[in-house]
């Protein structure tokens, strides 16, 4: 089955349409500290806007929890989007308030409004029909644009499509959905080989299940950051004080096992920079990470390690790259995710890279250029890799 795309939208001209956009960015004192999610979804808004629609653009912002937070307003985004648009844009509240209904109908062909942050509506994360059809009320069609949204079956993301589709309304993906879906499609179908993948950042419980499915389609699976704590720890490596999920040893260990036994090669860093604690200015040391001294943590791969992943990535032919190899925030444990990001960058591979901090890695080292495709989406990229289905994605499918 493929997505509904804009091409199946038809007329849009002086018509409303409702966009689902991710525009949940970071904010600090008030700006938007980072606008590539605001960048990602321009090219469906253009295109919209260039035919002629009005435009009805929503997203969350963090996690408010159904309750209003002055801290995650949209007033920041709208700011940001309104030059990055070049034209106005209307910041409007939450589609229940008369206000927001008077403020769409006035829209003229070509506008564009913004509501304010779903979740300071407790129905939106509850997938509440009611909610949704306030939505449904303010728009002729849909488009979702939003993949790093795509697994939760929230009212914006699921309930919504469906009550414009029973209604005879359109349901659509954006471009930017699109795109991510026939990606992360190539690799999980047809991947070039060798492909090597890398798994990085904290819990290795929030990745066990992508391990488990990349098993099936890679070549070599690199696992850094400190998920790897717990890999080691379940092989019976000391690793000191480093994070480790003492309740997911067994599934650790089992995971690593099935995918040797496929034939997959799984490394893991030999050598890591530790320290007692997390902070900028403590001495740093790099040890052997199967033999952590007692008083100190791992927080990053060390340079034997980011050498083998090297080495190991430079022959790839796709690569995908999901979680930092430390804490890269910090300089002196930023050194392995750079190497990686660089790595990566060097090879002639189909590069992915998915995951906010992978994401922010790779632009804070001037290598966008460098990657085929980088994914807005981490928790969602890792769930479609995994073969689940996506709530926002399977709604957007033709029937078969």
């Amino acid at each position: 089955m493929g997505l509904r795309t804009l091409d199946d939208l038809g007329r849009v001209a002086d018509r409303t349409v409702f966009v689902r956009a991710d525009l949940n960015v970071p904010l600090e004192s008030g700006r938007v500290a980072d606008d590539a999610r605001i960048r990602a979804t321009l090219p469906t808004l253009g295109e919209l806007l260039g035919r002629g629609a009005r435009l009805v653009v929503a997203s969350h912002l963090g996690r408010p929890k159904g309750a209003v937070r002055d801290d995650l307003r949209m007033a920041p985004v709208v700011v940001r989007l309104a030059e990055l648009l070049g034209a106005p844009v209307r910041a409007l509240g939450l589609p229940r308030e008369p206000s927001t209904r008077a403020g769409v109908e006035g829209l003229a062909s070509g506008e564009v409004a913004v509501l304010e942050n779903l979740r300071f509506d407790p129905g939106e994360e509850a997938n509440d029909p009611t909610f949704a059809g306030a939505l449904a009320e303010l728009a002729d069609a849909y488009v979702d644009d939003a993949f790093g949204a795509a697994h939760r079956a929230h009212a914006s993301v699921r309930a919504l499509p469906e009550l414009m589709l029973a209604s005879g309304r359109s349901a659509v993906a954006g471009r930017l959905m699109q795109r991510e879906v026939e990606v992360l499609s190539r690799l999980r179908r047809d991947p070039a080989r060798p492909y090597v993948a890398v798994l990085g950042g904290a819990k290795v419980s929030d990745k066990l299940g992508v391990i488990r499915a990349l098993a099936e389609r890679v070549d070599a699976l690199l696992v850094g950051g400190a998920m790897a704590f717990t890999l080691l720890a379940a092989e019976g490596a000391r690793v000191g004080r480093s994070l480790v999920e003492l309740d997911r040893l067994g599934d650790a260990r089992e995971a690593v096992a099935a995918a040797r036994a496929r034939g997959v090669r799984v490394d893991l860093p030999v050598d890591v920079v530790a320290a007692p604690e997390v902070a900028a200015d403590v001495p740093t040391a790099v040890v052997d990470a199967r033999a952590i001294p007692e008083e100190l943590m791992g927080l990053d791969i060390g340079p034997r390690t980011a050498e083998a992943f090297g080495r190991a990535l430079a022959g790839a032919r796709t690569v995908f790259w999901n979680g930092p190899m430390g804490v890269f925030e910090l300089e002196p444990f930023a050194v392995g995710t750079r190497s990686i990001a660089l790595a990566i960058a060097a090879t002639d591979a189909f590069c992915v890279v998915g995951g906010g901090d992978s994401l922010l890695a790779v632009r804070q080292a001037g290598l966008e250029e460098a990657y085929d495709h980088l994914s807005t989406g981490g928790g969602a990229s890792l769930e479609f890799l995994e073969g689940r289905e996506l709530p926002g994605i399977s709604i957007l499918e033709e029937a078969s």
